[in-house]
């Protein structure tokens, strides 16, 4: 796949989401809440997914919590939209986890 900041339009989001589907479209964000048997491994998980974001230079929101860690990301080269680099950070994210 080329990665692109073009902003893709919804059935390209679609086509997308199909491929990734434990993923959702919040609030016009792609997120992923991952559950951890402790809190510290969530915290590792988190420090994984900023090395993976640094590697492709495409950061999300990341919130820790108790056991659960919430990704979510759009790209605000695009307004804000939905590019192929979120769906290769999510690719990215879940072989991670």
């Amino acid at each position: 796949m080329a990665l692109s900041y073009d902003k893709l339009t919804e059935q390209q989001i679609e086509a997308h989401i199909q491929r990734i589907p434990s993923w959702k479209i919040v609030d016009g964000a792609l997120t992923k809440s991952f559950s951890f048997e402790s809190y510290s491994a969530g915290v590792i998980f988190a420090v994984a997914v900023a090395r993976a974001a640094d590697t492709l230079n495409h950061h999300p929101d990341i919130m820790i919590g108790h056991r659960k860690v919430t990704v979510s990301m759009v790209t605000h080269d695009a307004d804000g939209g939905l590019t192929s680099y979120d769906f290769e950070l999510a690719n990215r994210i879940n072989a991670i986890h």
